[in-house]
Parts: C-alpha cells; sequence; structure tokens
C-alpha cells in the first residue's frame, strides 16, 4: 500500500462529507458565546463613566434573553425524532437548511436524554474524486451518483407518536425473539422483531442470538451492538428490555416457529395480540424475511430507524472497524468487494467453483451429504443457474468485471467476506489484474484482531464499517450484506453501490471474439442506471426498504417551498 508521504502527490480529492458528517455548525448563539474576547467591550465608557451601567446591562441582556428563548420554545414543534426534509441545493446533494434542520433536533440536554437520530446513524468518511491525468473511464469510475436531493426522512404520523406515550411504557406484555443466521440475517430479524414488538404493543426483550451451526459463533447480542444505545433509540418507540422481569420468568412459554411469510401486521395481531395478553409473554423464532415488506409507511420508517440508526456496533468493535477503515481512506479511493467464496457459499447455491474437478468434487460430496443446505433451485443443472444469474461471480470474472469497468489496475481493493475455498488458488485471477488487494487480516496489526478470531459475526461486522466507508462497492453475489449495504450507503448519501446485473452479462463472457474496448463499453451501458442512484421501492413492491430507504425514509422538495 502506499506510504504516507505518497499523499502529497496524490491526484484524488474529497468530496463534501455525508449529511451527518458535520452536526455542530456555527451558531448565532456559538459565535455570541466563544466570539474573540476584544470583541467583548466595544465601548470602553461605559465602564470609565458610568460604573452602575454595566450591571445594569447585564441584568438588561438576561432578561431579554430568557424572555426571548420562552418565545422560542412557545413557538417550536415537538418532533418525535424524526429528520426533516429539507429544500435540496441545486449544487450538492444536501443543501445547509439540511445541516440547519439537523441541528435543531440533536441536542443533548444531558447524558440520559435519548440520542437524536441525526448523531446516532453510522456514517462513513467522505467520499474521494478522482481528479488530474487520469483515463475518462476512470474518471467516470471513482464518480459518485446524483442524489437526486433525497435525504433522511423519517417524520412519523401525529398518530403514531400519540399511540407511543402508552406503547413505549407496556410493562405487561413481553415478545421474545431468537434471530438466527450470520450477522446481516440477524440484522434483518432484529429490525423486524422491534416492528412486531410495536404491532403488537409489546415490550421487547433484547434479542437473543441463536449460535451459529456454520461458523460455531456463541455471540450474544451485547458482544455485537450497543445495546445501551439500542434502548435509547428506541424509547419512543417501544419498550426495550434486557431481560425478562421476575413476574414473567414462570409464564408459559410458548414457542411459535412456523410464521408463514409475507405476513401482514393485521394477520400479525390477530394471531397473537390475544394470546400475548392472556398469557404475558409470546417467544417468536425463524422470523426472517416472515414480515411483509409492504407495511404502513409508520412501520417502514420504523425499519429504517431500527436498522440505519439503532442497530450500531457495540464500541470495540466499531472502534476496530473504524480503525480499519481509515487505514484504506487515507490512502486515498478504495473498492470494498464483497467476495463470496467460501465452502458453504458453492455448496448452498449448487453452483461450481471453477477451480478444476478436484475442488468441485469436494462441494458436491458435501452437499450430497447435507442436502438441507442446498438452497439453490434443484431442478437447475449448474449451466442454467449461472446464466440465471444464481451464482456467485468467481475471482476471474469480477476482475474482467471491475476492468470493463474503467477500475485502474492500481485499484486499492478491500475484500470483505469469509475465507475463500481453495485459498490464494481462488483469488490469483483477482491479484493477478489488481495487485492491491487486502483484508482485514491484512490491515490490522499485531493482536487488534485476536479477540475476535472465532467470532464471525464480529469480524463480518468489521467488515460492514469498511465497506461502508469505501469510494465504490460491489457484492459478487446478492445476499443480507449487499442489500444491507445497498440500502446503507443510500440512506447516508447515495454512495456507489455497483450491482452485477449477472443474468446479462454473463452471456458476453462466453464469447472470446469480443475486444477488452468492446466489452468494456457493453459492461458499462448494462451497468450504468445501477450504480447507486436513488431507485423508488415502489416500483417493484416486494423490495425491502432496508435496501431501497426511498421514498418511505426518504424524501425531497422542490426549491423555493420553505
Amino acid at each position: 500500500m502506499a506510504k504516507a508521504r505518497n499523499m502529497k502527490t496524490s491526484t484524488f480529492t474529497t468530496n463534501p462529507p455525508s449529511p451527518f458528517f458535520h452536526l455542530l455548525p456555527v451558531t448565532p448563539l456559538t459565535t455570541l458565546l466563544f466570539s474573540p474576547k476584544t470583541n467583548r467591550l466595544r465601548h470602553p465608557k461605559l465602564c470609565s463613566k458610568h460604573p452602575l451601567t454595566l450591571p445594569i446591562f447585564y441584568l438588561f441582556l438576561l432578561f431579554s434573553f430568557t424572555f426571548l428563548g420562552i418565545s422560542i420554545l412557545t413557538l417550536i414543534p415537538s418532533f418525535h425524532d424524526s429528520i426533516p426534509c429539507s429544500t435540496p441545493s441545486p449544487t450538492s446533494s444536501f443543501s445547509p437548511s439540511f445541516f440547519a434542520s439537523l441541528f435543531s433536533t440533536v441536542s443533548f440536554n444531558n447524558e440520559d436524554d435519548q440520542p437524536r437520530l441525526s448523531t446516532s446513524a453510522m456514517v462513513p468518511f467522505p467520499a474521494h474524486g478522482a481528479v488530474g491525468n487520469v483515463s475518462e473511464a476512470e474518471r467516470e469510475f471513482w464518480k459518485q451518483p446524483n442524489g437526486e436531493g433525497y435525504e433522511p426522512c423519517l417524520d412519523f404520523s401525529l398518530g403514531y407518536r400519540k399511540l407511543s406515550a402508552r406503547i413505549s411504557k407496556e410493562k405487561r406484555r413481553f415478545l421474545v425473539v431468537v434471530a438466527s443466521g450470520g450477522l446481516n440475517q440477524q440484522r434483518n430479524q432484529i429490525v423486524d422483531a422491534v416492528v412486531l414488538a410495536r404491532i403488537l404493543e409489546a415490550a421487547l426483550v433484547v434479542p437473543t442470538l441463536q449460535v451459529n451451526l456454520i461458523w460455531g459463533d456463541e455471540s450474544e447480542f451485547s458482544d455485537i451492538f450497543d445495546v445501551a444505545h439500542f434502548k435509547k433509540t428506541l424509547q419512543a418507540d417501544v419498550r426495550v428490555v434486557s431481560s425478562l422481569p421476575s413476574t414473567h420468568l414462570m409464564s408459559r412459554q410458548t414457542i411459535e416457529n412456523k410464521i408463514p411469510h409475507e405476513v401482514t401486521p393485521q394477520w400479525i395481531h390477530t394471531r397473537f395480540f390475544n394470546q400475548l395478553k392472556r398469557e404475558g409473554l409470546l417467544v417468536l423464532k425463524g422470523l426472517d424475511s416472515k414480515l411483509s415488506k409492504n407495511l404502513p409507511p409508520d412501520l417502514q420508517k420504523l425499519r429504517c430507524k431500527v436498522a440505519f440508526h439503532a442497530l450500531r456496533f457495540a464500541s470495540p468493535v466499531q472502534e476496530l472497524g473504524n480503525l480499519l477503515a481509515k487505514r484504506m481512506w487515507i490512502e486515498g479511493p478504495y473498492i470494498a468487494l464483497h467476495l463470496r467464496l467460501e465452502k458453504d457459499v458453492w455448496v448452498r447455491t449448487g453452483c461450481l467453483t471453477g477451480l478444476g474437478p478436484e475442488y468441485d468434487d469436494i462441494i458436491t460430496k458435501i452437499r450430497e451429504s447435507q442436502p438441507e443446505y442446498l438452497t439453490g433451485r434443484v431442478n437447475m443443472s449448474y449451466i442454467q443457474r449461472r446464466l440465471a444469474g444464481l451464482c456467485p461471480l468467481n475471482a476471474l470474472e469480477i476482475a474482467r468485471f471491475l476492468k470493463a469497468l474503467g477500475a485502474p489496475s492500481g485499484a486499492r481493493i478491500y475484500r470483505a467476506g469469509g475465507e475463500a475455498f481453495g485459498d490464494s488458488r481462488a483469488l490469483q485471477p483477482l491479484v493477478a489484474e489488481f495487485p492491491n488487494l487486502v483484508t482485514k487480516e491484512m490491515l490490522a496489526r499485531d493482536g487488534e484482531l485476536s479477540p475476535y478470531m472465532n467470532k464471525s459475526s464480529a469480524l463480518a461486522a468489521i467488515d460492514y464499517i469498511v465497506s461502508l466507508s469505501s469510494d465504490v462497492f460491489v457484492p459478487s453475489h446478492g445476499g443480507n450484506m449487499g442489500r444491507a449495504m445497498q440500502g446503507h450507503r443510500a440512506y447516508v448519501g447515495h454512495r456507489k453501490f455497483i450491482k452485477p446485473n449477472k443474468r446479462a452479462m454473463l452471456p458476453h463472457f462466453e464469447y472470446a471474439s469480443i475486444g477488452d474496448a468492446e466489452f468494456g463499453s457493453i459492461m458499462r451501458e448494462l451497468h450504468r442506471k445501477s450504480q447507486g442512484q436513488p431507485e423508488p421501492r415502489g416500483y417493484r413492491r416486494n423490495r425491502d426498504v432496508i435496501a431501497y430507504p426511498v421514498p418511505e425514509c426518504m424524501c425531497k422538495h422542490n426549491a423555493g417551498i420553505f
């Protein structure tokens, strides 16, 4: 990697930060409090000729500011931790009025106050931009998409806020949720757990993380997420408790794990509310993708509030992730690549590794001995799966894809994900084209990753943090990480996210007669409209608001309204 001394001649500049990056702008009040001392006695004659004038003058100021403060407080409406929409600037994705609107809701009265949404979101480092003597394709590759003025906007309805006063104090009904799978699958279930608690008007016990059988991770919620922050951020929406009260420990514990897919709030309420009211306790398992993607607007906003604000990683994990992200960011723009080449991915998808018969035979034997792990369509051949876009891109395909889009060979790439099946052989085609390929293990210094060696969820969280700050994010295969990163990057300013259109692009990989220039032109055209631009969820109603936060969680106004 480049040394710090090379930064002087870097060809990269830094774009304006995300909308949450600077939350303490200079205001008239801070100017008054911290103005230079030389400006405080602009009329020295007041002191010399009229010794009693100064105390009277200060008393008058005190009375005036008190009266002014009371007047303002009576005029300001109360907010339910909303992030209001603001007028977009014609030259920037985020306007000065947006910062002002954020600042109006971020102050703390004391340490026990509920954190405001504008300070609770996990945000990336600012994006870089390419300047200087670079090709047009490279300049276009690093260019960030136009956010079209969309900004976070969690303005809950008056009806929602009125119900909050009662629901947030619930002490009789308790919901326990067991979340399974990897980190991002667990995140999805935790988001839905909060929404279900809201629907059922129940207090939520901090979710239990089921032991991961594939990776053997026994992490608890507090090992991965900041529990205190989770509670505070959601305290106006649902009551979150660390454990069941003693009055409910002997309650009948009915475990519900056969919930159908795409259930509505009405179904949930009809099925469980009376049972919960009668027994006082409900335990839910197997929530993954069970709750409908199409919820009322307030519940969609609650989903975003949980995903982008409440689910902050635990301090040790967050700090290490930020440190590794800074080590990548300080040397210029970088790509984060979620490369899915792990053994379990090949087993589950029913695809071939591309490494030859020796490796494919190993995967086939595991798949035959454990058929329950196969999630790919059993009635399709490998060729059919691949051309349908159901297989992960391997290292050679990703290398060709990035090169075709204009990524320079010297680009620095952070590889997120687990250990590649086939080790260095599996990665060789990518390293040959892009030698500056690094991982968290390469970025970390002695002992920094030691506490997390057997903690797959914590390692995935570190990948998440470093990936969020990348200038470009590319997933090699669909999945929870890709969808989470897509939505989070949109929410913090529409950072570039390139989702390979495998079904459209893979046939072109088979044509040996296509030259590099023509191949690059085809790839860029195929992905011209899928690079992180705002894409309203409503175009396809089955989309998750966590991946597509526009328009329920992000909005814009036409210039001149305010």
